[in-house]
């Protein structure tokens, strides 16, 4: 007997001044005949340029997707200007992440997909969160540590540390932080992925990662006893490995996710690679989620410019990670 269909996705409004609106649009016409099928959380008063159904339910949500954009209409506080921020409507922002999430719990739809967010005017109306992916921990996390994956076709990359500077994540880095952060990029991928045994390259910090600590000590002093541990529970991890050559084209069949010590070290490769395709996933959450590889953009917001292609390929990872779960939960 085939399982049933996955419901559709649930797609947040992201922030209102910025591009979501736009990319959904573009990811609607780009989906609607062969899905997968998603509604918009967001007011359907601001959106423009296809046709739209407003729902009351996400379970309306794929009778309607080939003629319409499903839209769970929210109305916003204040009505939204292309490129201009506005406080105001930061909790209808995070209101919209608080439903999608609450319907993926509830099994009414196949997992989340946000739109970008912008930080700023989150904070200015008393957003306590770094980001998404620390909030979506608080509401939906599984009781460890979530972990930022950016995956393309050609690159998968986990940064160690996120977002802070780059002197306090260097301070940070123990063998212990790498072993944990490999130990659940490990368990995701099985999960998430279906890897049944993931292969993990670990970036060295320094220049040729450290040449026997002749260019610093991090590498044979923190990078090399992680991965030794990580080796000992039986997982297949590899490194330090100099940095300037493990994201080359030879280099990157030998490994399913690579593993940098800070922000810029993961991220630069697979922008540089798909900067219009990349995709970021959360591990470790209790739902699937995903979102598009990039900002706002609120210099191009309303010029109808927008390239939808990264928020395409979230769309299309995250129904492929829910597929995942579902059959590794048989």
């Amino acid at each position: 007997m085939s399982p049933s269909p996955l419901p559709p996705l649930a797609l947040t409004m992201g922030e209102p001044a910025g591009i979501g609106g736009e990319i959904a649009a573009g990811a609607w016409r780009a989906l609607r005949e062969g899905g997968p099928a998603f509604f918009l959380i967001d007011d359907a008063a601001r959106l423009a340029g296809v046709p739209l159904r407003r729902i009351e339910a996400p379970e309306e949500a794929a009778n309607c997707f080939p003629e319409a954009l499903p839209v769970l209409h929210r109305p916003l506080p204040r009505p939204a200007r292309p490129g201009q921020l506005d406080p105001a409507n930061a909790p209808a922002v995070i209101a919209a992440i608080n439903e999608a999430v609450a319907l993926a719990k509830a099994g009414r739809a196949a997992g989340i997909v946000t739109n970008p967010i912008q930080k700023s005017a989150l904070y200015a109306a008393g957003f306590a969160h770094p980001g998404h992916t620390e909030y979506l921990a608080e509401i939906a996390g599984t009781g460890r540590p979530p972990v930022m994956l950016l995956a393309c076709p050609e690159l998968r990359v986990v940064p160690v540390t996120i977002h802070e500077p780059l002197k306090q994540a260097i301070a940070r880095l123990t063998p212990a932080l790498i072993a944990e952060c490999g130990r659940l990029t490990a368990a995701g991928l099985r999960q998430d992925f279906g890897i049944a045994a993931p292969r993990l390259a670990i970036a060295g910090l320094n220049p040729h990662a450290g040449e026997d600590g002749t260019i610093g000590t991090e590498d044979r002093d923190i990078v090399a006893p992680a991965v030794a541990m990580l080796r000992a529970e039986g997982i297949d991890a590899r490194g330090p490995i100099p940095p300037d050559t493990m994201f080359t084209a030879k280099a990157r069949p030998g490994y399913d996710v690579a593993l940098g010590l800070y922000h810029d070290q993961a991220l630069i490769p697979i922008k540089t690679l798909d900067m219009a395709g990349g995709v970021n996933v959360t591990l470790g959450l209790s739902i699937v989620r995903t979102s598009p590889d990039h900002g706002t953009a609120l210099d191009i917001a309303g010029r109808g410019i927008a390239d939808p292609g990264s928020l395409v390929a979230a769309l299309r990872l995250a129904v492929e990670i829910a597929a995942h779960r579902r059959n590794s939960a048989r």
